[in-house]
């Protein structure tokens, strides 16, 4: 049968049982490699009709990569909302050709701008593109903080955090103020104290508050919503919006009420969530999205970078210039020489 790659859009790709299985939820997934979660950027946050996968496929071996098309090239098909972007593939030992191919039929976008994508992925990838004729970099761009639990209960965590957070935690708990409840099924009354809430936040105005709706009803439908709420006499203070899949639990957002910031509702909250995802679902990892936000170093214990890609087609005299800066950069920064030995890894990988 041989190689073949094409491009399809989000629709059609509902079509392709492979696909399907590649993109869809697993014990071994995360939410922004699923089909759905990127019909719903699509639908919501993105123009659909510029949402494509290109597919490269040998017999059963299989690799995609979910990109928009734009006016510069391709971009990465992602938002604010997505932790990080990459390459899948079922057969990790024929990643380099099958991306090589899906880097070949991107040639006529000209540009690939794609972030933030994890390490391991990002450099395979900067190999496809470069075997494929491209010029390009790879390179750090973003930070990523995550606690890897090592088979350790919420006990045995909360006695490594921080005195100042344990002692925080232990006074305001005990002066009674706060009740918090963790809710698993999606409850219009609880979702609207949750956007209320953020409204009354630090947070920046929410991006597309319709798709953060849909992805949470989403969620709840499958049983890996944790939507926390902290309370102070009744009224709705503090929420957060968590998800559980593929044994990692990932912190999506977070906000509480600056009138009440005395009474550290979102300490308690994060505090009586992360017992939960330990202590009832047994993740191994808790995942805390991209920004390297000082007060993550507290509940985290480890970082790692999300890497940003900028790949050109030499050929084009309008890259020219774009071409010149790279070849100035600072030859610590990777430019087109991937390490001995990265490879992709296979969606089983931890993100």
């Amino acid at each position: 049968m041989g190689l073949t790659v094409y491009h399809a859009d989000l629709r059609e790709a509902r079509a392709d049982p492979a696909l399907l299985a590649l993109l869809g939820r697993s014990s071994f997934s995360a939410p922004f490699d699923r089909l759905d979660w990127l019909t719903l950027l699509a639908d919501h946050c993105l123009p659909a009709a510029e949402c494509r996968i290109a597919i490269a496929r040998d017999g059963d071996a299989l690799a995609a990569l979910a990109f928009c098309r734009t006016r510069e090239g391709a971009a990465a098909l992602g938002t604010w909302y997505s932790f990080f972007v990459r390459p899948l593939t079922n057969a990790p030992e024929r990643a380099g050709d099958l991306l090589a191919a899906i880097a070949r039929s991107l040639a006529p976008a000209g540009t690939a701008h794609l972030a933030p994508m994890p390490e391991a992925e990002a450099l395979a990838l900067a190999a496809a593109f470069r075997a494929a004729g491209w010029v390009g970099v790879a390179e750090p761009g973003d930070t990523n903080h995550f606690l890897a639990l090592e088979g350790r209960t919420f006990a045995q965590y909360w006695g490594a955090r921080p005195g100042a957070l344990r002692e925080t935690v232990r006074r305001k708990t005990a002066r009674g103020k706060v009740a918090l409840r963790i809710e698993t099924t999606f409850d219009e009354a609880d979702w609207a104290a949750y956007e209320a809430i953020y409204a009354k936040s630090w947070k920046p105005g929410e991006g597309s508050p319709a798709f953060l709706r849909a992805f949470a009803r989403a969620e709840a439908e499958a049983g890996a919503l944790r939507l926390g709420i902290a309370e102070i006499g009744g009224e709705p203070v503090a929420a957060q919006f968590w998800t559980v899949e593929g044994g990692t639990a990932w912190i999506h957002k977070l906000a509480h009420d600056e009138a009440h910031r005395a009474h550290s509702p979102g300490t308690l909250l994060t505090a009586a969530l992360f017992e939960h995802v330990i202590d009832r679902d047994h993740v191994h990892t808790v995942d805390f999205g991209t920004g390297n936000d000082a007060y993550k170093r507290d509940w985290m214990e480890a970082q790692r970078p999300r890497y940003t890609l900028r790949f050109y087609r030499p050929a084009a005299v309008r890259h020219w210039p774009a071409l010149a800066r790279l070849a100035t950069r600072d030859v610590k920064r990777r430019i087109l020489r991937p390490r001995a030995g990265d490879a992709l890894v296979s969606p089983q990988s931890a993100g």
